[in-house]
């Protein structure tokens, strides 16, 4: 079975492309960008309905980021960390990206969301007999930096739990030394 070629539109045909794209979900200008570079038969249609879109208001970057962080917060489910750079994978500008994020998080309590996050997870298990192993205190700090909270707050909620937490201080790099 041979496989067609994509079909090439036009900048009409590309509008309405786009526009059902950006109704799926909300998608940064480079985002569609990517997606009408597969799709358009003539690269300067793909400036003419990116600025058009721009123009109209339907793509924005900075109120994408914002949304996006902000819903982030509310779900309460991860952190900082791992917000900015889902962020980042979706191709909005790291300078965008940080303000988003730094606006959303500037009152919340990280150690709160640490705990919530615990909670959630650990429903059923009692954290202090669990956190006696040191494989379980590793993993469950892996997690909590795969989920986007410092490390010094990871550790600072995991010591409440389990004495042998200190240990995690030695092993991990301070977090401004971690890169995204």
């Amino acid at each position: 079975m041979t496989r067609r070629p994509p079909v090439k539109l036009k900048l009409e045909a590309l509008r309405s492309y786009a526009l059902r794209a950006l109704s799926r979900r909300g998608l940064s200008v480079s985002e569609l960008r990517r997606k009408l570079q597969l799709k358009a038969e003539n690269s300067s249609d793909i400036d003419a309905v990116v600025d058009s879109f721009r123009t109209h208001g339907f793509l924005d970057d900075k109120r994408l980021s914002e949304g996006f962080a902000d819903s982030r917060v509310q779900s309460g489910s991860i952190g900082e960390q791992r917000v900015l750079r889902d962020l980042l994978k979706k191709r909005i500008a790291p300078g965008v990206a940080r303000q988003a994020v730094s606006r959303a998080y500037e009152n919340v309590d990280e150690s709160a969301l640490i705990r919530d996050f615990l909670d959630r997870k650990m429903r059923g298990k009692n954290l202090g007999e669990h956190l006696k192993e040191p494989k379980n205190l590793a993993s469950l700090y892996r997690r909590l930096r795969t989920a986007g909270f410092s490390s010094s707050s990871s550790i600072r909620v995991l010591k409440s739990y389990s004495a042998q937490a200190e240990e995690l201080e030695a092993i991990e790099p301070a977090d401004g030394e971690s890169s995204l």
